[in-house]
């Protein structure tokens, strides 16, 4: 495996472009400005997203955040969210807010996210992929003439089926009034609904609905409710109890537990039955040696190898 290896000056340069890349997006249309093209739209555009962010999520009918859209994220159209418009001077008044793909061809007028199954796009009930159908609503199918329009019953990891999901487009003040995490104020262009690191887990494996990193004490802190997750709710009495200083002997909390192996000692215990199971095998093997039977006869147990003659008196 080659190595390679830069220098200091080189480093610099990849690291220089990268926060380019990351500011200007695809505003360049694929031509690097040049330094002073660079440092005028830094001042123009920068001021402007900073202030007028749009924070976009693919949400649950429960409130959930099942998925924060990101710079990468694809669209119904199948372009990614940097390739739709995301940078407004004023924020429209009308709602929904939409962001149109700005890609050279594409018919989409809004960015509209579409789960994956697995690295697959899902699909219709007609049976036909999401990639087969138009990118206008309602996204009816190429393929075939009985679709009337895009509608899977792929479920989300929430349970939810995916047509009971809502893409919403808001701003930080209304974010913030959805009770979400709007995270810190940065100039890269079309960040979305992430705002942390945790943001890029999809939302039922997330601990808090926030996406900003580990969660604050307040949530760890707070009561158990139905919306958590089921491990969660079966630790929730000793927690409660713990958390409200009581005993916990007559809390029927990590006690159900307690006489249950760990997942450690589970693996142990069947490679161990495994092995024993081969050594098994093979002592049966070597005290029970076989010789092929001839026609018409039973197999008979191997014979001793003769060991010469016997000693004796002639």
């Amino acid at each position: 495996m080659e190595r390679i290896s830069l220098d200091r000056d080189a480093l610099a340069a990849v690291d220089s472009y990268v926060e380019y890349r990351r500011i200007v997006g695809e505003d360049d249309a694929g031509t690097l400005f040049t330094p002073e093209e660079y440092e005028r739209y830094k001042k123009e555009v920068l001021p402007i997203r900073l202030q007028n962010r749009l924070f976009v999520s693919w949400t649950s009918p429960n409130g959930m955040d099942c998925k924060l859209v990101g710079p990468e994220t694809l669209c119904f159209c199948r372009h990614r969210y940097k390739q739709h418009k995301t940078d407004f001077k004023e924020i429209p008044t009308k709602r929904p807010i939409l962001l149109p793909c700005r890609a050279r061809g594409c018919r989409c007028i809004s960015y509209n996210y579409v789960p994956l199954n697995g690295t697959q796009p899902i699909r219709c009930r007609c049976k036909h992929y999401a990639d087969d159908h138009d990118e206008l609503a309602p996204n009816k199918c190429k393929r075939c003439a009985t679709c009337a329009g895009f509608h899977s019953p792929f479920t989300c990891g929430c349970t939810e089926p995916t047509y009971t999901h809502a893409m919403i487009v808001e701003t930080k003040a209304e974010r913030l009034a959805r009770g979400r995490s709007v995270g810190p104020d940065i100039p890269y262009a079309a960040m979305g609904g992430l705002t942390g690191f945790n943001a890029l887990a999809e939302g039922y494996m997330r601990l808090d609905s926030s996406g900003i990193g580990a969660p604050s004490n307040a949530i760890l802190d707070a009561p158990s409710t139905s919306m958590d997750h089921p491990f969660l709710r079966a630790y929730a009495p000793q927690v409660d109890a713990i958390n409200a200083g009581q005993p916990t002997d007559d809390v029927h909390g990590l006690s159900r537990f307690a006489h249950l192996p760990t997942a450690e000692e589970r693996d142990m215990a069947y490679f161990e039955s495994q092995y024993q199971e081969r050594l098994k095998l093979e002592r049966a093997a070597k005290g029970q040696k076989k010789i092929p039977a001839m026609k018409g006869e039973t197999s008979r147990p191997a014979k001793e190898p003769s060991k010469g003659p016997k000693k004796g008196k002639f």
